[in-house]
């Protein structure tokens, strides 16, 4: 690695499609040119650039699955089965402790010196204004997951709690319902708070590190460079972006799953549309389409435009909640939540001698590998629209400000749901299916079939920006790391996310999408803590900010 710093002009490009560095940066000093390993070719008027090993391994490999998942719906679902509860079985403390290093990685870069450092060069300025930014960190990060667990998971962790089931997290809290209240909370916001959110800001911030600051494609394999050195541009790279595609891949259609199965339960609760497979089917693919034609308008007017439309109708839906909600319950209950979590977050963060197995396996553990396999989406996506701010702006920001909305979101839909079954006595909401729980919450509410219908074209504009957004990144792996690759790639990508989605849910339904984000979520866990190593390595050769 180049150890002198260097000032470079904005308008020069260290590679196709990359800024260069504005002001001091360190470059790294390497032979290889971006795209230099693709396939540039034009078939009847379309314009193609891939990276010709990335590409095709993974587009084989994975139409190869959507075929056999779709030929053997009877016989797969049970393979399923038996990967999931192997994996989460087995591996639960490594997914734990994983998380727990993220964490503390990132916390101690914020209070480090190294937090000075500027994403892009040391003059760079943000290439977005702050509600653009924050707007399309959220969408991209978990929306579709907010939307469909907002309800459930409270109500379910306060069930197991109270009842004292085998479920319950750290042992729950039987016969209590206050107790049983806080300790649902409490591991709610465990899973949606700083863990998911430091997973995402490790990849995001070595992403940008050393595409931004040190010219090098924006590409996975980028961040091991400090470690392989040119190797990185051979096999053991293409490995890793090959790993990096088939999580981001599963982990996506994960959360469009989830998604269209809300969507779908939304629309037979409201309208009375058949509740078939042919449903589920029309729904993904007409969204799909909608994706595609974000695509074609481009970030700036497909992801952001949607982005922006998708925050205001949920803090819309939000403070409507809050406002005809138990206000004064949510107001209290948002500090009294964060209280709770700070206090059960040593046990809830233990990945040794749990008693609570069901818990940690099924819910943690799971939790942890969706989010370490949408980990390259979502920290590529922030990456790109990151460039800018200083690590530690950086890190406080992707950390701190979407956990805090998490919080006061799960207190708002949650809490509102717990409310209802102790204070009003309405068993409905707690006996009804996941997908259906928050059109029934919001039943008991005001203006209910307004809301319902605000909450599905939610979950579908959140479908549509993380399917967008998410072949972005995909096209950006399978193009060598080039930003810029025609559009075509990203729309085939589209496509194979619909067709992956469709393909798990025929082939067995949640169980299956929740498997494949936790088999590929194990060996990209691995990739992200040697990753850790040259995160900081790579910090530590920049030019020190005054």
């Amino acid at each position: 690695m180049d150890k002198t710093p260097q000032n470079t002009p904005p308008d020069e490009q260290t590679s196709e499609g990359i800024p260069a560095p504005e002001g001091a940066a360190n470059l790294i000093d390497t032979d290889y040119v971006i795209g230099q390993d693709n396939i540039t070719t034009s078939t009847m008027g379309v314009n193609l650039d891939l990276h010709g090993k990335v590409f095709s391994i993974s587009a084989v490999v994975v139409l190869l699955f959507v075929v056999l998942t779709l030929a053997l719906q009877d016989t797969i679902a049970p393979i399923y089965d038996a990967i999931f509860g192997f994996l989460t079985g087995n591996l639960a403390w490594f997914f734990i402790l994983a998380a727990n290093i993220f964490v503390i990685l990132c916390i101690g870069l914020i209070l480090s010196p190294l937090g000075k450092i500027r994403i892009g060069g040391a003059d760079a300025k943000p290439d977005f204004t702050y509600m653009g930014w924050f707007s399309m960190l959220f969408a991209a990060g978990m929306g579709i997951g907010l939307m469909f667990f907002g309800v459930n998971e409270p109500l379910t962790h306060f069930g197991t709690s109270f009842d004292g089931g085998s479920w319950a997290p750290l042992a729950g809290a039987e016969g209590d319902a206050a107790g049983a209240a806080a300790l649902g909370m409490a591991a709610t916001i465990f899973h949606w708070g700083l863990h998911p959110w430091a997973i995402y800001a490790v990849v995001a911030l070595s992403l940008a590190l050393f595409s931004f600051n040190k010219g090098l494609p924006l590409s996975m394999r980028s961040v091991f460079y400090p470690i392989l050195g040119e190797r990185v541009w051979g096999w053991p790279g293409h490995l890793i972006d090959i790993l990096a595609v088939f999580a981001t891949l599963f982990g996506l259609a994960t959360s469009l799953g989830l998604g269209a199965t809300q969507a779908a339960a939304g629309l037979t609760y409201l309208f009375g549309a058949p509740e078939s497979d042919i449903t589920m089917i029309l729904l993904i693919t007409g969204i799909t389409i909608i994706a595609i034609g974000s695509i074609l308008a481009g970030v700036d007017k497909g992801v952001q435009l949607l982005s922006k439309i998708n925050i205001a109708m949920a803090a819309l839906l939000l403070f409507f909640v809050i406002a005809v909600g138990p206000t004064l319950l949510i107001a209290t209950g948002f500090f009294e939540n964060l209280w709770s979590y700070a206090v059960h977050l040593p046990a809830l963060s233990n990945p040794f001698g749990r008693e609570d197995a069901n818990f940690s396996q099924g819910w943690t553990a799971f939790y942890w590998a969706w989010w370490i396999s949408w980990s390259p989406y979502v920290g590529m996506f922030i990456a790109r629209v990151s460039r800018g701010r200083t690590v530690r702006e950086f890190l406080v920001s992707v950390l701190i400000v979407p956990s805090v909305v998490s919080v006061l979101w799960m207190t708002t839909f949650g809490g509102t749901a717990i409310d209802q079954y102790l204070s009003q006595g309405i068993e409905a909401v707690r006996e009804a299916g996941v997908d259906l729980q928050l059109f029934v919450m919001l039943e008991q509410l005001p203006l209910s079939q307004i809301t319902s219908f605000i909450a599905i074209i939610l979950v579908i504009i959140f479908f549509v920006t993380s399917s967008d957004s998410g072949s972005l990144v995909i096209d950006s792996i399978t193009a060598g790391g080039k930003v810029d690759a025609p559009k075509p790639q990203r729309v085939f990508w589209a496509i194979i996310e619909g067709a992956i989605a469709i393909a798990l849910l025929l082939g067995g339904g949640l169980t299956a999408l929740q498997t494949m984000a936790v088999s590929t979520g194990f060996p990209f866990t691995i990739i992200l803590l040697v990753a850790c190593y040259a995160i900081i390595k790579g910090l530590m050769s920049e030019p020190k900010a005054v």
